[in-house]
């Protein structure tokens, strides 16, 4: 099998998980616009067997499920880097505004693997699990909610926050968003929701 030059066969990726390797080379051929790359073009891509991509991931959606949750962990590292705030109303912002600025960053990747995540996945890709977990880091210890609320929020808001971000990047995938609206859409939808749960 012929391999891509720019893309060394995985036994001289040292220390590369195989599974990263597939991730690694389905994002590069996003990034080349080939949304529609097949799972041989994506073997060739990634300098493995035409059968690694499916015995790692099963099928494409499953894959795609996989790419965007390498965006939310990416969203969660970055949240978790930065400096500590108290205010869990402050800490929901800002991890609203990491998600959108994360998402801006390969607009081309993004929309195609958002397209992706609405066919349902065998098995489940968890996105919806996988997306409230960071939520709930954000939300916190709930600092800053009203006291008689706070059991509330912390048991309904991860999930509510993962519905609204999720809802504003399905309108921005579809295009009816423009890129430059995305974060200040994103940062509505958290205000609106966490209005209920907060004394100002």
């Amino acid at each position: 099998m012929a391999q891509d030059q720019n893309h060394p066969p995985v036994s001289v990726v040292r220390g590369e998980p195989l599974r990263q390797t597939v991730l690694d080379a389905a994002e590069a051929l996003l990034r080349d616009g080939k949304a529609d790359f097949s799972m041989r073009d994506l073997a060739a891509r990634a300098g493995v067997s035409f059968a690694t991509p499916f015995n790692q991931f099963g099928s494409k959606v499953a894959m795609m499920h996989a790419l965007s949750a390498r965006r939310i962990d990416e969203m969660t590292k970055r949240f978790s880097a930065a400096p500590a705030m108290p205010d869990a109303i402050d800490r929901v912002l800002l991890a609203t505004a990491i998600g959108a600025e994360v998402m801006l960053e390969q607009p081309e990747v993004n929309r195609t693997v958002m397209g992706w995540i609405g066919t349902a996945a065998l098995p489940s890709g968890q996105v919806l699990a996988h997306s409230s977990a960071l939520w709930a880091l954000a939300i916190g210890t709930g600092d800053g909610l009203k006291s008689d609320r706070r059991e509330e929020a912390l048991r309904v808001l991860p999930s509510q926050l993962a519905f609204g971000f999720r809802g504003v990047l399905s309108f921005w995938t579809a295009g009816e968003l423009p890129g430059e609206a995305l974060a200040s859409h994103a940062r509505d939808v958290a205000h609106a929701l966490l209005a209920g749960f907060v004394e100002r």
